[in-house]
């Protein structure tokens, strides 16, 4: 089996080459293949990955590449973990939006608007390249914003499948709190990427008991804690919502402490300067301490259970392995176009995604789902097409926008900030 990972050298990759190494048997992997055009960082990226092999006993090949073709040719599975600009650009995305009083944030609002422009395009040709180079190959997307990516590789007819980190890290932190082990729950995720809500956890599968209201009562507070919202929010509601929802819930809030605070891109980006020196030492040879600090916890743990159930065909009981991840519609949500995608627990298997039924959404969760889904097919189009007034329309349309006066200064500052990266600009 082999895989390719393009933007393999990214900080984040050694957390993916650790779950490789600890799962070989889910995911036996013959050749790992990292490319980048960033040689100096793969160079270090790819040592500690083939040092993290050994250590760990994996018999793979660990090769890098700056050769998108040679490193995709005859792949299984690519994981796309792209960022066009780096952490300058996302310096910039969490900055410029606040002169409106908007939030600003690599992913959603005008920032994350200001991504998906820098984004889809590169993607979409990786894609195309990738279908020539390795046609039968699944593309697992990592990259943000998630679900326009997964929804513009999907709509071009590729074989794809986007993967967030949200799910997985909320089913590991309930397992610890209920001390069962994680694959034992089962989460009534449901929304879009990086809009989401746990309605349940349910010990055993989806028809199990649900114990979301023992958590919120027994360890509310802790959890609220994590997502910096009130407790009052989980008890009036119910439910627990992601982290993001928290740009939504508390915008104004948010804004006032990103305008006194480093933004996150400035502290990613000295920890990615400490990452990478600690790539270098020859003695290193397991993913460091403050790895965790940088994000995508259990990133890898997710990539591994979904590629082994895309790749894996022969293993997977009836009715396939359950994961959230990102993918069409269907008919899932009746509000929503069947080609939206949304994040919800689907059956994963060699056919590829099946969402699980869900249960009918509250409107207070169904009416946002719907305006932020209007908004990503605005977004898709800016992306996909250019233009100044296809980016006014998307951001006019956001939410956490939504005044004509605010989408005029943010349409031309994204323009100003991003222009290198704009064919049409």
């Amino acid at each position: 089996m082999k895989l390719a990972v393009v933007g393999g050298g990214s900080t984040y990759t050694p957390e993916l080459i650790d779950g490789f190494a600890r799962l070989r048997d889910t995911l036996p992997i013959e050749e790992l293949v990292l490319v980048d055009p960033a040689a100096e960082r793969l160079e270090l990226v790819g040592g500690l990955a083939r040092r993290i092999f050994a250590k760990q006993g994996h018999s793979g090949k660990v090769t890098t590449t700056a050769n998108l073709e040679a490193g995709v040719a005859g792949a299984d599975a690519v994981l796309l973990q792209l960022r066009i600009g780096g952490q300058a650009a996302r310096n910039q995305d969490e900055t410029w939006p606040l002169e409106c009083g908007c939030v600003g944030q690599e992913t959603t609002g005008a920032g994350g608007l200001a991504k998906a422009l820098r984004t889809v395009p590169v993607v979409l040709d990786i894609a195309e390249r990738v279908r020539k180079a390795a046609p039968d190959a699944w593309i697992i997307d990592f990259t943000n914003p998630v679900g326009i990516v997964t929804r513009a590789l999907l709509q071009a007819g590729h074989k794809a499948v986007g993967l967030c980190n949200v799910a997985i890290g909320f089913q590991r932190k309930f397992a610890a709190l209920l001390d069962v082990a994680p694959d034992e729950v089962y989460l009534d995720h449901v929304g879009l990427n990086h809009l989401t809500w746990e309605r349940g956890v349910r010990l055993g599968g989806p028809d199990g008991e649900d114990l979301l209201p023992k958590l919120i009562a027994e360890h509310g507070d802790a959890i609220a804690g994590d997502l910096h919202l009130p407790r009052a929010v989980l008890d009036r509601l119910g439910v627990v919502p992601s982290y993001y929802l928290r740009y939504y819930y508390a915008h104004d809030e948010v804004v006032r402490e990103l305008k006194t605070s480093p933004s996150r891109a400035s502290e990613v980006a000295a920890m990615e300067k400490q990452l990478l020196e600690m790539y270098g030492d020859p003695a290193l040879d397991e993913k460091p301490a403050l790895l965790a600090k940088r994000g995508g916890a259990f990133y890898s743990e997710a990539a591994v259970a979904l590629a082994s159930s895309l790749l894996r065909a022969a293993h997977i009981p009836e009715g396939g392995d359950i994961q959230v991840v990102n993918t069409y519609n269907n008919g899932t949500l009746p509000f929503l176009p069947d080609d939206a995608v949304i994040e919800v627990p689907a059956t994963v298997d060699g056919t590829g995604t099946k969402p699980l039924p869900v249960a009918p959404l509250n409107p207070l969760y169904a009416g946002l789902i719907a305006n932020v889904t209007a908004y990503e097919d605005l977004a898709l189009e800016a992306a996909v097409h250019g233009g100044r007034d296809r980016v006014f329309k998307a951001l006019l349309s956001h939410p956490l926008i939504g005044q004509y006066e605010y989408a005029e200064v943010l349409t031309d500052s994204l323009i100003a900030h991003n222009r290198e990266h704009l064919a049409w600009a």
